[in-house]
C-alpha cells in the first residue's frame, strides 16, 4: 500500500511539475543558447517515441511546451515498429516529419546511424544521469533516455502468489493452456528483445512449447496488462512501467521478478539529420535526459534517469534484483529472424 499511496502522489504532483515554467535562470548556458535559438525560429519539435504510454509521453511534450515557451512540441505515440514504419514512409517520401525518434528497439538506432540519417549530438545532460544508463551509440549519434524491465505479471483475483509462476519456463506449465498474455515482435520493440531473450536463453522449443498453451497475443506489450485486468488471461510477460500504473490505480495484478532475470532494456533516442528544428531538437534531447522529464516518468511508474529523482520506497531499484540484458548486435541480429519465426509458428 505504501508505494501505492507514493505514486498517487507523485501522479498528483505531474500537474504540478508541468505547470511551471522553467526559469532562464535555471537553464544552463547551453540550453539557454537552444531555447533562445529555437525560439526565434519558430521552431517545433515533433517527437515519434515509444518509450511511454500516450499518456506520459503527452505529459512530457507538455512538460516541454511549459519550460519553454514559444518552443512547440508534438508527441505521435505508438508502437516501436509501427513508428519506424512510419519514419521508414517519411524518409522514402523524402520529407522531415520527425525530428526526435525514440524507440524501445535498439537496432532501430543503429540501422538509422548506418545509414547515416542521425544527428551527432552528445547532449549535455549525458553526463548527469545514473552512471549505469550512460549508454548508446559511443559516436554519439544516439542515447539511452529510458530504460525498462520485462517481467512476469498476474491477476492476483484468479492466481494465488504461492502459485503464480517463479521463473520464465513456469509460463510454458499446462496449468497455464488458455491463461497467458504476450505480445507480438512484429510490433513491440520490447517483445522483440523479449523473444530474443527468451531463445538465447532456452532456444526456439521455448516457443513451441508456449504455443501448446494458447498465449493470447497482443501487439503493444501494453495490451498484456490489459487483457490482465479484463480476466481474459491470468498471466503474462510484461514491461514492469505498465503494469504498475495499472496496480496504482486499483486493478488486482502483480509483478513477479524472474529467478532467471527479469530483462534490462536501454531504450535509445535520436535526432534526425534532416531535421527542421535543429535547436528544438537539441533542447528535446536535453529535456528527455533532465530532471523534470525523470520525475514525470517517475510519477507514471517508469524508471528514473536521473539520481536527484527518487524511486517509491516499495519499488525495487534496478540492481535489487536480478537481470540480464542482450548485447545490441544480437538484437539487431535476432528480431528480423525471431519475427519471421513468431509469424510462422504463431501467424499474425
Amino acid at each position: 500500500m505504501g508505494w501505492k499511496r507514493e505514486i498517487g502522489a507523485l501522479a498528483l504532483a505531474v500537474s504540478t511539475i508541468i505547470a511551471v515554467p522553467a526559469a532562464a535562470a535555471d537553464m544552463t548556458a547551453h540550453e539557454a543558447k537552444l531555447y533562445e535559438a529555437a525560439k526565434a525560429n519558430n521552431e517545433t519539435v515533433t517527437w515519434y517515441v515509444a518509450q511511454h504510454t500516450a499518456e506520459t509521453a503527452d505529459a512530457i511534450g507538455k512538460a516541454f511546451r511549459e519550460a519553454y515557451p514559444g518552443v512547440g512540441a508534438n508527441v505521435v505515440r505508438s508502437t516501436a515498429q509501427v513508428a519506424f514504419q512510419r519514419l521508414s514512409q517519411d524518409m522514402r517520401a523524402n520529407t522531415a516529419q520527425c525530428d526526435v525518434f525514440s524507440s524501445t528497439d535498439p537496432s532501430h538506432a543503429l540501422y538509422l546511424k548506418q545509414e547515416g540519417l542521425l544527428m551527432k549530438y552528445v547532449p549535455e545532460n549525458q553526463d548527469k544521469v545514473i552512471e549505469a544508463y550512460r549508454g548508446g551509440d559511443p559516436d554519439g549519434f544516439y542515447h539511452t533516455t529510458q530504460v525498462a524491465l520485462v517481467a512476469i505479471a498476474y491477476n492476483t483475483k484468479l492466481v494465488k502468489p504461492e502459485d503464480a509462476p517463479k521463473n520464465w519456463p513456469d509460463l510454458l506449465d499446462p496449468k497455464w493452456k488458455n491463461q497467458v498474455s504476450v505480445s507480438h515482435p512484429g510490433f513491440s520493440g520490447r517483445v522483440g528483445n523479449w523473444v530474443v531473450a527468451m531463445r538465447k536463453l532456452y532456444g526456439w522449443e521455448y516457443f513451441e512449447k508456449l504455443e501448446k498453451n494458447k498465449p493470447q497475443i497482443g501487439r503493444s506489450i501494453v495490451d498484456t496488462v490489459t487483457m490482465l485486468n479484463a480476466g481474459e488471461r491470468m498471466v503474462s510477460a510484461s514491461s514492469v512501467n505498465s503494469v504498475r500504473p495499472s496496480i496504482a490505480r486499483g486493478n488486482p495484478l502483480a509483478i513477479v521478478y524472474p529467478t532467471d532475470g527479469a530483462l534490462l532494456m536501454e531504450d535509445p533516442s535520436a535526432i534526425l539529420a534532416n531535421t527542421k528544428n535543429p535547436n528544438a531538437a537539441k533542447l528535446f534531447m536535453e529535456f528527455l535526459l533532465g530532471v523534470e522529464k525523470s520525475r514525470i516518468a517517475v510519477a507514471a511508474a517508469s524508471e528514473t534517469m536521473r539520481p536527484e529523482v527518487e524511486l517509491p520506497a516499495d519499488q525495487p531499484r534496478i540492481g535489487e534484483v536480478k537481470t540480464f540484458k542482450l548485447p545490441l548486435q544480437e538484437v539487431v541480429d535476432g528480431i528480423p529472424e525471431v519475427t519471421e519465426k513468431w509469424r510462422d509458428l504463431f501467424g499474425g
